[in-house]
C-alpha cells in the first residue's frame, strides 16, 4: 500500500514520527556505544573480544528489547593501537499509543541494523604485545573513530515503527582520556549523519539533519581491575523532514548513566549499564538498562 501524506496530516503525525526516530535510535544505538566509557582505552595488539548481552529501552508504553553479539579485534595502526568492531543486533518492539485521534501500535521483531566501527588511537596508546602491555601506564590518550550502520534490519514500509531504520548512519568522532591515579577522565564528541528513508509510510521521504553530541565520563578502577563509571551525554540538532517539510524543531537532550564492569577471571567479565533522559526538548526521552558478558582471548606474546 502506498500512502502520500497531505499537509493536514503532518501535525497529527509529528508525535508518531518522533517515536519512529526514537525507535530507530534505540536499534542503531543499543550495543553500538551510545554512551560508552573507555572508547579509546589501550589494549594488547592481537587481542579479541566477543560480547553478548541484552538491553531494554522504554519510552512511555513503548519498549524495545535488543539482544546483540559484538566482536572486536585490536590491531596495530602505525605504532598505535586501533580497534575494529562489528555489532549484530536482534530486537523485539512492542507498545501502544496515539497521535491525536489516530492509534499508533508497535509490534515488530527481527534483525536490527548491523553496525561496524573502526577506532584509532592517535597519541598515548602505543601498539604493545601482551607481555609489553603488563608494564604500560596510561597518561593522555587521544583517538578518533568512524562508525556506520548497514540498513539490513527488518522494515515494513506500511507501518511507522520498525526494528530496522531503512537508512544508514555515519558517525565520525574524536575523544581523549586522561589518567589520574585510579581515575580516568574522558571527553568525546561525535556527529551522526543520516541518509534518507525513501519508503516511510509508503513512498514518503523521511530525512534528518545531523545530530551533534558530546559525552563525558569519570571512571574509577578498583585494585582487581573492576571499574565503575559515571556518564553524561548531550545531543543537539537532528531537525526532521517529511517530503521536505520540517517537523517540530531541532532536538536537545541530556542523558546520565553509569556502567559497572566486574572481572570473573582473566578472560571473562560481566557488565551492567543504565542510562536515563533528564531533559528532552522534543519529548523523546527514554530509559535504558543492559547486561552483557565479555570473553577475551589472543594477544601477541
Amino acid at each position: 500500500m502506498t500512502v502520500t501524506l497531505r499537509v493536514s496530516q503532518y501535525r497529527t503525525l509529528l508525535k508518531g514520527v518522533l517515536f519512529f526516530l526514537l525507535i530507530g535510535f534505540f536499534s542503531q544505538s543499543s550495543f553500538a556505544q551510545e554512551i560508552e566509557a573507555r572508547a579509546y582505552s589501550n589494549a594488547p595488539i592481537g587481542m579479541n573480544f566477543i560480547t553478548g548481552g541484552i538491553a531494554q529501552a522504554k519510552s512511555g508504553s513503548y519498549k524495545l528489547t535488543t539482544e546483540a553479539i559484538s566482536l572486536t579485534h585490536v590491531f596495530d595502526v602505525f605504532g598505535q593501537s586501533g580497534r575494529l568492531t562489528l555489532v549484530l543486533p536482534y530486537a523485539e518492539l512492542s507498545g501502544t499509543g496515539r497521535t491525536g485521534a489516530q492509534g499508533l501500535n508497535a509490534s515488530a521483531e527481527g534483525l536490527s541494523d548491523p553496525l561496524i566501527k573502526a577506532s584509532v588511537n592517535l597519541y598515548g596508546a602505543p601498539a604493545l604485545s601482551l607481555s609489553e602491555f603488563q608494564s604500560y601506564q596510561q597518561d593522555l590518550i587521544i583517538g578518533a573513530s568512524l562508525a556506520a550502520s548497514i540498513p539490513w534490519g527488518e522494515y515494513n514500509s506500511n507501518q511507522m515503527l520498525n526494528v530496522g531504520a531503512n537508512r544508514s548512519l555515519i558517525q565520525p568522532g574524536i575523544g581523549l582520556s586522561q589518567a589520574i591515579g585510579p581515575w580516568r577522565l574522558e571527553l568525546a564528541g561525535m556527529a551522526t549523519i543520516y541518509t534518507s528513508n525513501n519508503s516511510f509510510m509508503g513512498n514518503n521521504t523521511l530525512s534528518q539533519n545531523p545530530v551533534y553530541s558530546t559525552e563525558a565520563h569519570g571512571i574509577y578502577y578498583f585494585p582487581n581491575t573492576a571499574w565503575i563509571s559515571a556518564d553524561a551525554t548531550y545531543f543537539t540538532g537532528g531537525q526532521t523532514y517529511i517530503n521536505g517539510m520540517p517537523l517540530g524543531g531541532a532536538q536537545e537532550n541530556w542523558r546520565f548513566g553509569s556502567t559497572f564492569s566486574y572481572p570473573i577471571d582473566k578472560q571473562n567479565s560481566i557488565r551492567l549499564s543504565g542510562s536515563t533522559g533528564v531533559y528532552s526538548r522534543t519529548n523523546n526521552s527514554y530509559d535504558m538498562l543492559g547486561i552483557s558478558w565479555q570473553f577475551r582471548w589472543g594477544g601477541n606474546p
